[in-house]
């Protein structure tokens, strides 16, 4: 193929015009460097040397750019070469012709052949970029990123060693994007980090970062843990440490790792001078195939892992580990990786199991040895298996112990599942599975010893025709016993026991060794030590095959906790009986008060200009008898005191509460005082002379010669009063409850009623809900008192019907209908 200079479209000498024109593109900030340098380039000598120093590292750049422009369009034209079947000129002169006709560089049209060819990572990223600028074209100053990317990749592939894929990174890709810093790590096989290539950072840091051992936290290990791109958006927020943290404190950072087949064998780690915003996914895809193209150099560097085409030649390898786990006396499995035909991991092989292996649907080694492991145990690739455990050890080098494991096999269809505890661990590109299936006798007799011990249980054998009696450590400890002592046989028993309690072990043994039955036993043991506790036993025969007595077995606990239990239960459940009969004497007494003063349904009571009707509704628990009252009396003054209270509090307390309160005000109101004296009255009855009581009220004086209503309230719902078709509620007027204040002077309202004006008053009981404010419960009260109504008694009813509260509490209901 001919020189890219002999040749029309290749790239020339780096002026800012030709390298817009025809060859690679020279990044504006470039530019901008130089132009910046030869500037101050007139401050003398310093200055010309310095100036003269930029200059040569620019023309080193751009030929360097050039050179990489070079390579891509040679690689174009050797694609045009062999689809068009064309010579080397011939190839060239259509890709400079194709470039004139799409208005684009040659190196773009390259490029964009090369993606078209190749139909990779970097083609889809081209493609996404081009799909978010709605298919226009890049800006004209600052080249594609896929030409950045294409640009980057040859020269990563062309280079050396990590250091030179660094270098070209951040000055081919990365570098226009803001980035400041690159390094990259390779992750040795026990999943310490060692720096092997970076860009932008000082000698000095990156020497202090050579090397990061194994679970120590940095930011490339967040990738490396969570195998997938992390970002850092400032170092200072996350308190991580990492390389160039001293330069730039609070840099944000983008963390990729590169691996190939499944395994990571390195993480590239991108910096940037200040805190990073939200990255688009176009930008997030680059770096991620920036990573492909350091796993490449990564996986010839580690000189562990060969590369995926080389591992059938590498299992030769194994075989010192193999030797190694036939001496271990735990089962092992060794597992090497299969790839699929990308490249990618797809299962392992089963390479090899030691002498100590066990298969928990008890297969011999020659059927597990050589299979897929995903075919010999597919239910390890369940989410969160054994499976993904594998491959995060293949993938990470980090190695994993996951007790109490479950392992699933299938024999016949039928899954034989066993518990085990996992190790595993990485050597070189195989990985070694070392499991511990569970001994499920020893783990039951392990669980029932401390059965045992938990429940204060002790267990015995008694051979009766040898004497022989075996005894476990804890009947030793029930009978205070050294453990070097001699078992007590169970004819000797009763010399242990209480004498009281002689007859009951004697029954005992009688129903066990002579009616050969099962039989149990509770009695007092005396122990040596003085003390007493009470044990149960538990025994039963064991017979031969003639039927006849071999031995006796069973058990004994020590109850002594339960039977204190009892005897406080026992106690307990008679004082409460007291109690009990106690309580439902006072609330019967309370209840007879109750009826007595407020009987249900008393009748309409006429008095010249209006009629009253009370309802009155019991709480549905005869426990919660309240302190509800209601009251309506014609005074020497021919008015008429129509009141309502309610006292706090439920029992025999708040019914005679409530017959002093109601008592007391009917007295007061005989003086002719108006409802805020006579209330402030009771309020003063209430401090001074009731235990403590708290009370809510309303009072109401009707003069029937001119229908107005004179009322106060303490701390009570306002009445309500329906004329027509309509129910409104009084206003609020301020009033503190009884009996909370020893002082309390209350307001006085006055109404005009109408004829036929019927005004409700109530208790809380009538509207209370657990789930709704009085506000709203207020309002349904409202709309059933509008409803019309046949008579007073009725509209009352309904009241007591539609109503909405459901707290249980007593309800009074006074209501007036004025003629």
């Amino acid at each position: 193929m001919n020189d890219a200079h002999d040749e029309p479209g290749a790239p020339q000498p780096p002026t800012p015009a030709r390298a817009r024109s025809r060859g690679p593109e020279v990044p504006a900030a470039r530019r901008t460097a130089a132009q910046v340098t030869h500037r101050t380039a007139e401050a003398g000598d310093v200055g010309r040397l310095a100036a003269t120093v930029e200059r040569l590292r620019q023309e080193a750049l751009d030929a360097q750019w050039a050179a990489d422009g070079r390579a891509l369009i040679e690689m174009a034209k050797g694609i045009f070469v062999g689809r068009l079947g064309c010579g080397p000129a011939e190839a060239s002169r259509q890709l400079t012709k194709l470039a004139e006709q799409s208005g684009v560089t040659v190196l773009a049209l390259a490029v964009d052949v090369i993606n078209q060819a190749a139909r990779d990572h970097v083609s889809e990223i081209a493609e996404q970029f081009l799909r978010s600028a709605g298919g226009e074209p890049c800006d004209p100053d600052e080249p594609a990123p896929a030409v950045r990317l294409r640009a980057a990749e040859s020269r990563a592939l062309a280079a050396t060693d990590s250091q030179a894929v660094a270098t070209a990174l951040l000055e081919n890709a990365l570098g226009p994007l803001g980035a400041c810093g690159v390094a990259i790590w390779l992750v040795g096989a026990d999943s310490s980090l060692t720096l092997v290539g970076q860009a932008g950072f000082t000698e000095e840091e990156a020497g202090r970062w050579r090397y990061v051992p194994p679970e120590v936290a940095t930011c490339a290990r967040l990738a490396l843990h969570s195998r997938e791109l992390a970002v850092v958006p400032g170092l200072s927020d996350a308190g991580i440490p990492t390389i160039g943290r001293r330069q730039h404190p609070d840099g944000g950072r983008i963390m990729v790792p590169a691996g190939t087949g499944g395994r990571i064998h390195g993480v590239l780690e991108v910096g940037w001078p200040g805190r990073l915003a939200p990255q688009p996914p176009q930008i997030l895809r680059q770096l991620e195939a920036m990573a492909e193209l350091c796993a490449h150099t990564l996986g010839d560097q580690s000189a562990d892992v060969p590369p995926p085409t080389a591992q059938a030649s590498h299992l030769a390898g194994v075989a010192e580990l193999t030797d190694l786990t036939d001496h271990l006396h735990d089962p092992v499995l060794i597992l090497t990786p299969h790839l699929d035909p990308g490249g990618r991991l797809s299962d392992f092989r089963i390479h090899h199991t030691n002498s100590r292996f066990v298969d928990p649907a008890g297969r011999p080694r020659s059927l597990v040895t050589g299979a897929h492991f995903l075919e010999a145990y597919p239910a390890a690739a369940e989410t969160g298996g054994l499976f993904s455990k594998l491959e995060r050890v293949y993938a990470t080098g980090e190695p994993c112990r996951a007790p109490r494991t479950t392992l699933t096999a299938y024999v016949d269809e039928v899954p034989l599942t066993s518990v085990a505890d996992v190790s595993i661990s990485r050597h070189g590109s195989a990985l070694v599975l070392i499991w511990k299936v569970e001994d499920e006798t020893a783990r039951l007799a392990s669980l029932l010893q401390h059965a045992q011990r938990l429940g204060r249980v002790g267990g015995f054998e008694e051979n009766v025709r040898t004497g022989a009696i075996t005894w476990n450590g804890q009947l030793f400890s029930l009978f205070g016993l050294p453990a070097t002592a001699a078992p007590v046989p169970l004819e000797e028993l009763a010399d242990h026991a209480h004498p009281h309690d002689v007859n009951s072990i004697g029954r005992f043994l009688r129903t066990l060794l002579h009616r050969l039955r099962e039989s149990s036993v509770d009695f007092r043991l005396r122990r040596p030590d003085g003390i007493t506790r009470h044990i149960r036993i538990v025994a039963e025969p064991v017979l031969d095959e003639q039927g006849r007595l071999h031995s006796v077995r069973g058990a004994c606990q020590d109850v002594s906790a339960q039977h204190w239990t009892e005897v406080a239960l026992a106690a307990t459940r008679d004082q409460l009986a007291s109690s009990e009969a106690e309580s439902a004497d006072r609330t019967r007494l309370a209840l007879q008060l109750q009826q007595a003063i407020m009987p249900p349904a008393p009748a309409a009571m006429e008095v010249p200009g209006i009629r009253i009707a009370v309802r009155y509704r019991p709480a549905e628990s005869q426990s919660l008898v309240g302190g509800d009252w209601y009251d309506a009396v014609v005074l020497p003054d021919k008015k008429i005191l129509i009141s309502v209270g309610d006292v706090a509090g439920h029992g025999i307390q708040a019914a005679t509460g409530m017959v002093v309160l109601r008592n007391a005000l009917r007295g007061l109101a005989v003086t002719g005082a108006g409802p805020a004296q006579l209330l402030s009255w009771l309020n003063t009855v209430t401090y001074h002379l009731t235990s403590h009581l708290t009370a809510t009220a309303v009072c109401g004086i009707y003069d029937p010669d001119t229908r107005f209503l004179r009322w106060a309230r303490a701390g009570h719902l306002p009445p309500v009063l329906v004329r027509g078709t309509q129910a409104r509620a009084f206003p609020l007027a301020s009033g503190t409850l009884l009996g909370a204040l020893p002082d309390v002077t209350y307001a006085e309202e006055e109404v005009q009623l109408e004829r036929k004006d019927i005004l409700l008053m109530y208790t809380d009981g009538l509207v209370e809900r657990r789930d709704a404010s009085v506000t709203d419960s207020l309002a349904q009260l409202l709309a059933v008192a509008a409803r019309p109504a046949v008579s007073l008694e009725k509209c009352l009813d309904n009241l007591l019907t539609y109503s909405t509260s459901d707290t249980d509490d007593d309800t009074c209901l006074i209501g007036v209908r004025v003629h």
